[in-house]
Protein backbone atom coordinates (compact mmCIF):
# COMPACT_ATOMS: atom_id res chain seq x y z
CA UNK A 1 0.00 0.00 0.00
CA UNK A 2 1.00 3.62 -0.86
CA UNK A 3 1.30 6.28 1.54
CA UNK A 4 -1.41 8.82 1.43
CA UNK A 5 0.33 11.67 1.79
CA UNK A 6 2.87 11.89 -0.72
CA UNK A 7 2.02 8.86 -2.71
CA UNK A 8 5.57 7.77 -3.26
CA UNK A 9 7.01 5.44 -0.51
CA UNK A 10 5.48 2.51 1.20
CA UNK A 11 2.63 3.26 4.22
CA UNK A 12 3.74 1.75 7.16
CA UNK A 13 0.99 3.54 9.74
CA UNK A 14 -2.24 3.43 9.58
CA UNK A 15 -3.41 6.79 11.23
CA UNK A 16 -7.62 6.56 12.54
CA UNK A 17 -8.15 9.89 12.82
CA UNK A 18 -12.03 11.08 14.23
CA UNK A 19 -13.37 14.66 13.45
CA UNK A 20 -16.68 16.18 13.38
CA UNK A 21 -18.05 12.40 14.03
CA UNK A 22 -16.92 11.46 11.12
CA UNK A 23 -13.67 8.65 11.16
CA UNK A 24 -11.05 9.27 8.68
CA UNK A 25 -8.15 6.44 7.98
CA UNK A 26 -4.47 7.54 6.69
CA UNK A 27 -1.82 5.11 5.66
CA UNK A 28 1.32 7.01 5.89
CA UNK A 29 4.66 6.06 5.33
CA UNK A 30 7.40 7.11 8.12
CA UNK A 31 8.45 9.84 6.84
CA UNK A 32 4.36 11.78 6.67
CA UNK A 33 3.63 9.83 9.80
CA UNK A 34 6.33 11.49 12.04
CA UNK A 35 5.31 15.03 10.24
CA UNK A 36 1.64 14.46 11.49
CA UNK A 37 3.48 13.47 15.06
CA UNK A 38 3.01 9.74 14.91
CA UNK A 39 5.88 7.34 15.26
CA UNK A 40 5.70 4.09 13.88
CA UNK A 41 8.36 1.43 12.33
CA UNK A 42 9.82 -1.17 14.01
CA UNK A 43 9.56 0.23 17.04
CA UNK A 44 5.91 -0.03 17.48
CA UNK A 45 4.39 -3.26 18.07
CA UNK A 46 1.23 -4.31 16.59
CA UNK A 47 -0.33 -5.12 19.88
CA UNK A 48 0.56 -3.30 23.24
CA UNK A 49 -0.13 -5.15 26.07
CA UNK A 50 -1.01 -3.78 29.33
CA UNK A 51 1.75 -5.87 30.47
CA UNK A 52 4.34 -4.67 27.83
CA UNK A 53 3.19 -1.45 28.89
CA UNK A 54 4.02 -2.13 32.74
CA UNK A 55 7.02 -3.62 31.90
CA UNK A 56 8.31 -0.69 30.22
CA UNK A 57 8.03 1.39 33.06
CA UNK A 58 11.11 1.43 34.62
CA UNK A 59 12.72 2.13 31.61
CA UNK A 60 11.79 6.18 31.65
CA UNK A 61 13.93 9.21 32.72
CA UNK A 62 13.94 10.70 35.79
CA UNK A 63 10.64 11.88 36.75
CA UNK A 64 9.20 14.26 38.84
CA UNK A 65 8.41 11.71 41.66
CA UNK A 66 11.04 8.96 42.33
CA UNK A 67 10.13 5.65 41.11
CA UNK A 68 9.57 2.68 43.75
CA UNK A 69 12.85 0.64 43.68
CA UNK A 70 11.95 -3.61 42.68
CA UNK A 71 12.15 -4.53 46.16
CA UNK A 72 9.31 -2.28 47.78
CA UNK A 73 6.25 -4.33 48.77
CA UNK A 74 2.71 -3.11 49.85
CA UNK A 75 3.14 -3.80 53.92
CA UNK A 76 -0.84 -5.15 53.30
CA UNK A 77 -1.15 -7.70 51.09
CA UNK A 78 3.04 -8.59 50.44
CA UNK A 79 2.48 -7.61 46.46
CA UNK A 80 5.88 -6.96 45.00
CA UNK A 81 6.49 -4.04 42.29
CA UNK A 82 8.31 -6.92 40.56
CA UNK A 83 5.08 -9.00 40.49
CA UNK A 84 2.59 -5.36 39.52
CA UNK A 85 4.79 -5.29 36.77
CA UNK A 86 4.47 -8.56 35.44
CA UNK A 87 0.48 -8.86 36.05
CA UNK A 88 -0.61 -5.57 35.49
CA UNK A 89 -2.97 -5.71 38.59
CA UNK A 90 -2.76 -4.12 42.31
CA UNK A 91 -3.34 -6.24 45.21
CA UNK A 92 -5.39 -4.18 47.21
CA UNK A 93 -6.21 -0.50 47.96
CA UNK A 94 -2.52 0.11 49.53
CA UNK A 95 -1.02 -0.64 46.73
CA UNK A 96 -2.26 3.05 45.64
CA UNK A 97 -0.03 4.57 48.24
CA UNK A 98 3.37 2.06 48.01
CA UNK A 99 3.50 2.45 44.39
CA UNK A 100 1.97 6.19 44.09
CA UNK A 101 5.43 6.96 42.37
CA UNK A 102 5.10 5.42 39.27
CA UNK A 103 1.19 4.92 39.32
CA UNK A 104 1.10 8.82 38.87
CA UNK A 105 3.66 8.66 36.30
CA UNK A 106 1.52 5.45 34.40
CA UNK A 107 -1.75 7.28 34.88
CA UNK A 108 -0.36 10.32 33.70
CA UNK A 109 0.88 8.47 30.37
CA UNK A 110 -2.22 6.31 30.19
CA UNK A 111 -5.17 8.88 30.60
CA UNK A 112 -3.64 12.51 30.48
CA UNK A 113 -4.02 13.70 34.19
CA UNK A 114 -3.55 11.81 37.49
CA UNK A 115 -6.66 12.85 39.15
CA UNK A 116 -10.07 10.88 38.66
CA UNK A 117 -12.88 13.35 37.52
CA UNK A 118 -16.02 10.48 37.10
CA UNK A 119 -18.35 10.05 35.18
CA UNK A 120 -20.85 12.15 37.15
CA UNK A 121 -21.49 15.79 35.85
CA UNK A 122 -19.75 18.38 38.13
CA UNK A 123 -21.42 21.60 37.42
CA UNK A 124 -17.58 24.09 36.57
CA UNK A 125 -19.62 26.37 39.52
CA UNK A 126 -20.22 24.35 42.66
CA UNK A 127 -21.88 27.13 44.59
CA UNK A 128 -24.90 26.63 41.69
CA UNK A 129 -25.66 22.69 43.19
CA UNK A 130 -25.58 24.24 46.41
CA UNK A 131 -28.09 27.21 45.50
CA UNK A 132 -30.25 24.98 43.85
CA UNK A 133 -30.22 22.80 47.13
CA UNK A 134 -31.19 25.87 48.83
CA UNK A 135 -33.64 26.72 47.15
CA UNK A 136 -35.39 23.54 47.37
CA UNK A 137 -35.10 23.49 51.38
CA UNK A 138 -36.39 27.33 50.94
CA UNK A 139 -39.68 26.17 48.69
CA UNK A 140 -40.41 23.11 51.42
CA UNK A 141 -40.42 25.82 54.41
CA UNK A 142 -42.30 27.85 52.18
CA UNK A 143 -45.29 25.72 51.75
CA UNK A 144 -45.71 24.15 55.22
CA UNK A 145 -45.27 27.88 56.21
CA UNK A 146 -48.13 28.59 54.03
CA UNK A 147 -49.97 25.19 54.94
CA UNK A 148 -49.76 26.28 58.82
CA UNK A 149 -50.58 29.80 57.59
CA UNK A 150 -47.75 31.20 58.64
CA UNK A 151 -48.15 34.64 56.55
CA UNK A 152 -45.60 36.12 57.95
CA UNK A 153 -42.84 33.69 58.19
CA UNK A 154 -43.84 33.01 54.21
CA UNK A 155 -42.93 36.27 53.27
CA UNK A 156 -39.70 36.08 55.04
CA UNK A 157 -38.72 33.10 53.19
CA UNK A 158 -39.93 34.26 49.59
CA UNK A 159 -37.72 36.94 50.10
CA UNK A 160 -34.64 34.44 50.85
CA UNK A 161 -36.00 32.70 47.91
CA UNK A 162 -36.07 35.43 45.40
CA UNK A 163 -32.51 37.05 46.36
CA UNK A 164 -31.27 33.21 45.36
CA UNK A 165 -32.85 32.82 42.25
CA UNK A 166 -30.89 33.77 39.38
CA UNK A 167 -32.38 36.94 37.48
CA UNK A 168 -34.03 36.10 34.33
Amino acid sequence: MICDNCGSAEAVINLTQIVDNEMKTLHLCEKCGAEKGVEGGSSMSESFPLTDFLAQMGEEGPSTSSPPRSGVTCSFCGLDFKTFREVGRLGCPHCWTTFEGHLRGLLRRIHGSTQHVGKVYLSPDPSVSEREKKLEGLRRKLKRAVDLEEFERAAEIRDEIRALEPSQ
